[in-house]
């Protein structure tokens, strides 16, 4: 192998690494290739035939990828050259298929042999001239389309080399701690304990949740409610500023009374009430609110349809959504 290949450093998924990957990979095929007796052990020899003739995906890679960019920019040497030596390999190719079909296994063993030195000077050229000079004048943009296009003929390589840039590796959401500085946000967002959004954001997000929620101040008075689609109970702008002890019914304002205070002292947190509506079945939830010093800010109601959620078994796991 020569010293421009072996100093050339490359991102794995480049498509010249590709061909380097494949190169080391042709090596060895074509090195056990014409050491197998084709008489003593015809198996062996006509399975690592088959392999190195799947150089076959290399050729067409450069065919239909590599020449096509560097002719863009004037050179056609490799298109009107390299594609004629391709050719002849082809040919001997076929040569050997025929003596094989013909059980000329002596001529078959003579013409592999002379494949194989062919694939060897088409290689020295490959790492000598066409890859050094192809890496100097295309730019990152063109190793980034061609890499794309590649997919559709495939490798020699067992595996598909991985994409080209390569892809962040995966950090659970967890886990990222990187503040990033290059967001731009909506000159009209707001920041939040996480991130920035606008009113109109903030109305869609609560909006889109399938829940109801509705808040209600440490002063036991209404201050919000969501505007869903599919509302569970129905709600109506003469709500906001209204008192919480007169938007629930008579019979059960006297418990809401009771949450709120056990939630104002401190002696509880959340309270969960599930109920039948309208053949539904309603999972209601209270949370007391507190900021960071621990002091009690009010109360959110938040209530949900379950009906259909309680009729889940077993799993759906995201990569079978469709």
């Amino acid at each position: 192998m020569t010293t421009e290949f072996q100093n050339i450093k490359l991102e794995k998924g480049h498509p010249i690494q590709n061909y380097f990957d494949e190169t080391v990979l042709i090596h060895s095929i074509a090195d056990k290739l014409i050491q197998v007796d084709i008489n003593n052990d015809f198996q062996k020899f006509y399975n690592l035939f088959n392999q190195l003739a799947t150089i076959e995906k290399r050729f067409e890679r450069k065919e239909n990828q590599l020449f096509p960019f560097l002719e863009k920019i004037g050179w056609t040497g490799p298109s009107q050259n390299m594609w004629s030596f391709h050719d002849i390999i082809r040919q001997i190719f076929r040569i050997v298929r025929q003596n094989i079909e013909e059980k000329n296994l002596i001529s078959a063993q003579h013409n592999t042999e002379l494949v194989v030195q062919n694939i060897y000077r088409l290689l020295e050229v490959e790492e000598t001239v066409l890859f050094p000079n192809a890496l100097e004048i295309l730019s990152d943009d063109d190793w980034k389309v061609m890499r794309k296009g590649e997919d559709e003929i495939g490798w020699m390589l067992a595996d598909a080399p991985p994409n080209f840039p390569s892809e962040p590796d995966y950090i659970h959401p967890s886990k990222d701690t990187e503040k990033r500085t290059d967001l731009i946000f909506d000159k009209k967002a707001t920041h939040y304990d996480e991130g920035y959004m606008t009113v109109e954001q903030v109305n869609l997000l609560f909006k889109t949740l399938p829940i109801d929620l509705t808040y209600v101040d440490e002063n036991d008075k209404v201050i919000f409610y969501n505007r869903g689609e599919e509302r569970v109970f129905p709600r109506s702008a003469g709500i906001i500023g209204r008192e919480v002890r007169f938007c629930h019914p008579p019979k059960s304002v006297d418990t809401v009374l009771k949450i709120l205070e056990a939630f104002r002292k401190g002696e509880k947190n959340e309270a969960s009430f599930w109920i039948n509506y309208k053949d539904r079945l309603i999972y209601i939830r209270y949370f007391a609110v507190r900021n960071s010093a621990k002091e009690y800010k009010g109360v959110i109601e938040m209530s949900q349809d379950i009906t259909d959620i309680k009729q889940i078994d077993g799993e759906r796991r995201l990569l079978e959504w469709k």
